[in-house]
């Protein structure tokens, strides 16, 4: 039978690696160098890193190895974003001469089958037997708690350790709408158990998880209506950014709400209604299943953590630069201590807490570029500071950017609503930051990213040849736009002189 529902083929695959029936905890070894507290993305890579470099390493689960990123979060979703970019260009391929249009047919049991039996595949790699036979993790199954400020404890069996890594990670959290817990509502841990899809869909939260599923099953079929107390969908990214996908929202049928106050929930016979409020005026939304995308709540539960003297609060566990808890022994990485709740980012993490633990580095957090994507059509990607982070930091900033409508590549794959845009410190070619909007934006990203952590300025990007025609063309056009502004009028009037005297 399968933990994770529903109970089918690839489920039970799926559970079987990650949290396989029947499994029986090892005998403890006398002292760890390293006890791993949670199996997400941190957890995995903290306990797969240790043994390979020979450390003796315990990894503790109690739910599902993997964590929210396999079983719940970027790798369900964006088996479905793929379905769902797979019928909208289907049926909006006309102008390519592709017939069918909107009478392109799709299945909502055969897109999620296909998910789960993905998700199941990919589990392989996460698997508790993976990480006992070949990688030689002694693997625990079961409640962790320190006893100790050097003894774990899980399933009555304790741990010794010389370092311990909390990994405990985050879940989903629901904000206080009166109604709401009576009425019943999705989060991203439930909404890809369904076999059906929901007629009507309401999603309270225009962050990236509420856009990227409001599409999805907008595109689906399902009526969604998108609800947001703030103005904007993606508060934190850039305007000009959110405009293209609001508008692009709006044209494929998404209901926008956003400005509004929830004041209550509740059941009806007709299904789920939503209770809103925009400057006075009372709004209704009638909803099949309502999904909650609404913040993240860290999982410090249970694990007793005063008792080994690590400090914590609501918002996770307290740690310094180098990733240590206020017990010098004890370190912790991804969502249970990050304000950045990105896989990529726990990997990183996991590595700095790797050095750190076991080999006595100082590698800091502080020195991560982190950049981060919100996979909706077009992908909005940053990196780096926004213009008004350098500017309230008291940076003068040259921004440029190069609309798609400029790129050869973007026109010829019909992709033209988004823009490449790069934050400078003014003067120079420093890289601050940069935005993309574009349907690869998060591929495009990456030369951002790596020129910022290697400290290369843009003039390395134009100097730099790019396969034409290719969207990521859009960058090199911002290095060469940037060289254009360092042609003054005085240095232009020297060239303009040197070469009227090679003329004589």
């Amino acid at each position: 039978m399968s933990l994770i529902l529903p109970d089918t083929a690839e489920n039970q695959q799926l559970s079987e690696n990650v949290h396989p029936a029947g499994w029986v905890n090892p005998t403890p070894a006398g002292c760890y160098n390293l006890v791993v507290i949670g199996a997400g993305t941190a957890g995995l890579i903290c306990a797969a890193g240790a043994a390979g470099l020979g450390a003796k390493v315990a990894l503790i689960e109690r739910n599902l190895m993997g964590g929210d990123c396999l079983n719940t979060g970027c790798v369900p979703s964006k088996a479905l974003i793929r379905a769902a970019r797979a019928v909208h260009d289907a049926r909006t391929a006309s102008a390519s001469g592709v017939l069918g249009g909107d009478s392109v047919g799709f299945d909502f049991a055969a897109a999620m089958e296909r998910m789960r039996r993905l998700r199941a595949d990919i589990s392989q790699h996460d698997s508790a037997r993976r990480f006992r036979n070949e990688l030689g993790v002694d693997v625990f199954i079961g409640d962790a708690r320190f006893v100790a400020p050097d003894w774990v404890e899980v399933a009555g069996t304790r741990l010794k350790f010389k370092k311990a890594a909390i990994c405990s990670g985050a879940r989903a959290a629901a904000p206080p709408i009166p109604g709401l817990p009576e009425t019943g509502y999705l989060t991203n841990e439930t909404i890809f158990s369904l076999t059906e899809l929901p007629p009507r869909l309401a999603i309270i939260g225009a962050g990236p998880i509420g856009c990227e599923l409001a599409q999805t099953f907008s595109r689906f079929g399902s009526k969604v209506t998108l609800i947001d107390l703030s103005p904007t969908i993606l508060g934190r990214e850039d305007h000009d950014a959110t405009e293209i996908l609001q508008n692009t929202f709006v044209r494929e049928g998404i209901d926008l709400q956003l400005g509004v106050k929830i004041l209550k929930v509740e059941k009806q016979d007709t299904g789920r209604v939503v209770h809103l409020e925009r400057d006075g005026q009372q709004i209704q939304i009638a909803a099949d299943q309502i999904l909650v995308g609404v913040g993240r709540t860290t999982n410090t539960e249970g694990l007793e953590l005063q008792t080994a003297g690590v400090a914590f609060d609501t918002n996770g566990v307290k740690v310094n630069d180098r990733l240590q808890t206020t017990n010098a022994n004890i370190y912790a990485a991804g969502d249970i201590c990050s304000a950045y709740k990105f896989t990529h980012l726990a990997d990183a993490q996991a590595r700095i807490l790797l050095a750190n633990a076991l080999f006595k580095g100082r590698q800091k957090t502080s020195g991560l570029i982190i950049p981060w994507c919100t996979y909706t059509d077009p992908e909005i990607a940053h990196v780096g500071m926004y213009e008004q982070d350098a500017t309230a930091q008291g940076i003068s900033v040259t921004t440029l950017t190069i609309p798609l409508t400029e790129v050869d590549r973007a026109v010829l794959d019909g992709e033209t609503e988004g823009f490449a845009r790069v934050y400078l410190r003014k003067g120079t070619d420093r890289i601050l930051g940069a935005t993309i909007v574009a349907r690869h934006a998060g591929e495009m990203i990456n030369e951002f990213t790596l020129a910022m952590t290697s400290g290369l300025g843009l003039g390395a990007i134009a100097k730099t040849i790019h396969p034409y025609p290719t969207q990521a063309e859009a960058i090199k056009k911002l290095a060469d736009t940037y060289n254009r502004t360092r042609l003054t009028p005085f240095a232009k009037k020297l060239l303009s002189g040197w070469l009227a005297w090679q003329r004589r």
